[in-house]
């Protein structure tokens, strides 16, 4: 019998999805899971009549591959997926490839790379977006590792991959934790556009009165939009429609109000205080997760601590989309965009990654959970200036901002009266509002850290460093 093309360690159901999708595209395989009972019902399920046949032990599965053995892992991030490398090594031999596609830490894998080809195997850190539907259909692929390592899997990965206009959603990123970081930093603008778009459900619903089909009706006139029309938009309106087949009520309104995560959004943030990039969109909306987490103190605290009576605000109408509403969601999303392309900028020159920005813009395009039309414009505006500190001053998303800036602000002070919190909006309108000024009051800051410190400033009048003996 002849070999497979590569092999596949964890079935869980992104696994088992990129392994029909692989299949689906020409691919055979060989799969691997810790307990085998997994691989038989897999095999007897929806693998059956496949090209792909299953593995009782480490030693049998190695020896069904092709070589170089080309091994994709879809195992838990952290501890578990270095004991599967650790479990494997002893079988592989030179040339053969690991290929990570769970979403670890970009710094973990840096070292596996490291560890790994130190022993003359190849090691690829992939980002994987899209979900349980984007692996078997087509997902959005971040590759990093060595350009070698990528060329071996190129042939498979672009076939797999989610095609859109202008190729398919996969690109090689770069060396190292590249890939991993890409995907990291497209989790953080997820983090965000999400939270946007639930602050602006909270306001049409307990502003303005809107039932769950009335602001389903908004999000698909938003989703019609070019600034709008995004994946996100389309699962918020279906997930608005939902209704409980027991009583007809919105299956929405019955979920707890905890957000979970994974650490993706969290290890954006970080990354981004390490790199010095400015992140406020994507950071409030990992605290709103944490906030949301603290249900309990937040009940007893609803009882104690009393705002402003919540009444209506004028949000615009049907008519307009919700006008003042549908700006501060734009510009909002436009900033989760800036604050995460701004860190791979950051990060590509800290970590010498050399990014292609229009093309990291391009792979998302399809597949991925942030997919939208206004990719397009970003792409735009890094093939327009490849040099882009920002995106906000980009011709055509400066336009934005100097329209919408209004409605985002109305929106803002609008919330603030009624005591609604919306922090993805106001850290949004603080973001855009620093990054416009030519003068922030740091120095007042900076005065106060030579007067307790001696830490010394610059001026604007002259060169140098200077100290003021403050208190005489």
């Amino acid at each position: 019998m002849s070999k497979a093309h590569f092999g596949l360690i964890g079935l869980g159901v992104m696994g088992e999805n990129l392994v029909l999708n692989a299949e689906r595209n020409g691919f055979s395989s060989v799969v691997y899971n810790r307990t085998f009972a997994k691989t038989e019902t897999f095999l007897n399920g929806p693998g059956i009549g496949k090209s792909i046949r299953g593995a009782k032990n480490l030693q049998e599965f190695v020896d069904k591959l092709e070589r170089p053995r080309r091994i994709l892992m879809m195992v838990k991030a952290g501890a578990a997926t270095d004991a599967v490398i650790e479990q494997i090594s002893p079988f592989l031999q030179e040339g053969d490839l690991l290929i990570d596609g769970g979403n670890s830490a970009f710094k973990d894998t840096e070292r596996r790379v490291a560890q790994l080809e130190s022993k003359s195997f190849g090691y690829i850190g992939m980002g994987v977006s899209g979900g349980a539907k984007g692996a078997l259909e087509g997902p959005s692929m971040m590759p990093g590792g060595t350009k070698a390592s990528y060329d071996a899997i190129e042939s498979m990965l672009t076939k797999m991959a989610a095609q859109v206009e202008d190729g398919p959603c996969v690109t090689y990123i770069g060396p190292g934790g590249s890939g991993h970081f890409v995907k990291t930093v497209h989790n953080g603008i997820e983090y965000g556009i999400e939270q946007i778009l639930a602050e602006a459900y909270d306001l049409m619903k307990r502003v303005c009165g809107m039932n769950g089909d009335q602001i389903a009706d908004i999000m698909g006139y938003w989703n019609s939009t070019e600034e709008l029309s995004s994946y996100l938009v389309e699962i918020t309106e279906a997930c608005l429609r939902t209704k409980d087949s027991t009583d007809g009520i919105n299956v929405v309104e019955k979920i707890m109000d905890k957000a979970g995560q994974k650490g993706t959004g969290l290890w954006t943030v970080v990354s981004a205080l390490e790199l010095g990039a400015s992140v406020p969109t994507i950071y409030a909306s990992l605290n709103g997760r944490v906030m949301s987490s603290m249900k309990t103190q937040r009940l007893k605290a609803e009882s104690i601590l009393k705002g402003p009576p919540v009444k209506t605000l004028d949000l615009g109408s049907f008519d307009d989309g919700m006008a003042p509403l549908m700006d501060a969601v734009v510009l909002s999303t436009i900033s989760s965009y800036a604050q995460g392309m701004e860190l791979l900028r950051k990060a590509s020159n800290e970590y010498n990654y050399k990014l292609n920005m229009p093309s990291i813009a391009q792979i998302w395009k399809g597949g991925c959970i942030i997919r939208s039309r206004l990719l397009s414009r970003i792409q735009d505006a890094y093939r327009l200036d490849s040099k882009l500190t920002n995106l906000l001053i980009d011709p055509w998303f400066a336009e934005q901002v100097n329209r919408r800036l209004p409605g985002l602000a109305k929106v803002v002070a609008g919330a603030a009266e009624v005591g609604m919190p919306v922090p993805c909006f106001s850290s949004s309108l603080d973001y855009i509002n620093s990054y416009r000024t030519g003068r922030l009051p740091q120095n007042l800051v900076q005065a106060m850290r030579d007067c307790f410190g001696s830490h010394t400033y610059e001026r604007i009048d002259m060169d140098g460093v200077f100290h003021t003996d403050w208190i005489k």
